[in-house]
């Protein structure tokens, strides 16, 4: 290659990249579109422009009454209202796989102050690093204690104690309770309702046999 084509090669070459540094001539606009509101979302951002409210936000409050999804239904408790706490309640029952979680989520988050057996006899008070005893729930004073009191406690905390809303949603706390409450119905306490109701042996026995039965006709059938 002479002089000469290399200036005109090098020349072409400057050119094509002026051309592609040109933004004005750029295509923006890729042309029709296979299923366009798949490829172009039509929600809003958060905190854009929106034409649909009258002060132009899209960040907003949920509408009042509303439960987000995935999101809990409130309990309605407000912080040292103690009249609400005795009354409250719960609609809850659990079964027995439930209730082994909420003995698991006792000793993970409750057994340190108040021990795996509910004596108030936790690792953390016997080490001597707690001020007072924690509570002995096999004792009189809360074998009969009900159960919004409880909950409240887990939610908002209680003296020493405090809260474990953030590490215990609604249902675990009452799993928790539910458990507490079977131990203290085996210790002098009320009796537990926070259970379901066991299947009958005779009735498990008969459910058995039905199936079985079931299945040795689709065997003949076969």
């Amino acid at each position: 290659m002479n002089k000469t084509q290399s200036i005109v090669v090098a020349s072409l070459l400057v050119g094509l990249g002026l051309a592609a540094c040109n933004s004005g001539n750029t295509r923006r606009n890729p042309g029709k579109t296979y299923a366009p509101d798949m490829t172009y979302s039509r929600a809003y951002d958060a905190y854009t422009y929106n034409p649909n409210f009258a002060d132009s936000q899209t960040s907003r409050l949920p509408v009042a009454g509303t439960i987000a999804r995935g999101h809990e239904l409130p309990d309605h408790l407000k912080e040292g209202d103690t009249t609400a706490y005795k009354s409250y309640t719960t609609a809850l029952r659990f079964n027995e796989v439930e209730m082994k979680e909420g003995q698991r989520l006792f000793n993970i988050y409750c057994a340190i102050c108040h021990s795996p057996e509910l004596d108030g006899q936790g690792p953390l008070y016997k080490s001597g690093k707690f001020a007072a005893m924690p509570a002995n729930f096999k004792d009189a004073k809360y074998l009969h204690m009900p159960v919004g009191q409880m909950y409240a406690a887990v939610k908002y905390g209680k003296n020493a104690m405090g809260s474990y809303a953030s590490q215990l949603d609604i249902k675990q706390r009452w799993q928790v309770i539910a458990y507490i409450k079977q131990v203290q119905s085996q210790n002098g306490g009320d009796a537990f309702a926070m259970g379901t109701a066991p299947v009958a042996p005779a009735a498990q026995a008969n459910a058995t046999d039905t199936s079985k039965a079931k299945t040795g006709d689709k065997n003949n059938k076969g």
